[in-house]
């Protein structure tokens, strides 16, 4: 129990281990969905009985069950007002974007997603869900940023964290890398950074390209080493009084634009 309820906010432990909380219907039913590890299954003792939904996952996850008192598991759940039925222990997944080759040249244009130096899970967990709204085929967390493993950002990708592919970096070198591999390939692969200073409206780019899509810090924006990478900046138009969007919303706006504009063309 008390490995389980330092996954809750320590970070470290989390990596020791290779292991995470998954909370919620919808995150514990596609991280099912998706064959993600899980180690333990934990349900609430006590109290009314258990949904068809929660006996099915208990049932199908293949993995040991223990009960825990209603008190213990909405400490877990980190619910306030009432105790969750279900909360899943999974096993990280650490990926190498140096192995990671998506895409067949002349057949398809992958969009990948990255995040500088995210501050906030949930901002972390927000973007990875619109990466999966609109079909993008990979996340890059780039920098010491926020971990997707934290249970407010598995919280808010509302499981798209098990669908979405999610890599980690030191910086701009390692993307540039990737996207010359990319090129290597014969898929041709622009750096697109969303910055209020580009010099062209995201709605103006062509983006039936493969891209890699840079959203930039939220308190700092982008900065000048991802500047310099950037092949081209886009800036998302506003008519209010606010200077620039939150970074979630910044890649969401442009994300919706890359996927308007390929099912435009397509018809």
């Amino acid at each position: 129990m008390q490995l389980w309820q330092a996954y809750l906010h320590n970070r470290s432990k989390r990596n020791r281990d290779q292991r995470f909380l998954v909370q919620g219907v919808r995150p514990i039913t596609q991280a099912l969905a998706a064959g993600w590890p899980l180690e333990t299954m934990l349900y609430r003792l006590g109290g009314p009985e258990l949904s068809t939904w929660a006996r099915e996952a208990l049932d199908t996850a293949g993995v040991p069950a223990v009960g825990l008192v209603p008190e213990l598991i909405a400490e877990l759940g980190e619910k306030a007002d009432a105790a969750p039925e279900l909360v899943a222990v999974a096993i990280t997944r650490q990926l190498d974007l140096a192995e990671y080759a998506p895409g067949e040249p002349g057949e398809s244009a992958p969009v990948v997603v990255v995040f500088d130096r995210p501050n906030s899970p949930g901002n972390l967990g927000t973007l990875i869900r619109s990466a999966d709204s609109f079909g993008a085929d990979a996340v890059v967390v780039a920098g010491h940023g926020a971990d997707q493993y934290d249970p407010r950002a598995v919280r808010a990708s509302t499981g798209s964290l098990f669908a979405v592919p999610v890599f980690r970096v030191a910086g701009p070198a390692q993307v540039l890398e990737f996207r010359d591999r990319q090129l290597a390939r014969g898929i041709p692969t622009r750096i697109v950074g969303t910055d209020e200073r580009g010099t062209c409206a995201v709605f103006d780019h062509d983006f039936r390209e493969a891209t890699i899509l840079v959203v930039g810090n939220e308190t700092t924006g982008m900065s000048a080493a991802w500047q310099d990478v950037c092949d081209d900046l886009v800036s998302i138009p506003m008519g209010g009084t606010a200077s620039s969007l939150g970074a979630p919303s910044a890649g969401a706006v442009a994300l919706y634009e890359i996927s308007r504009q390929r099912r435009t063309f397509v018809r």
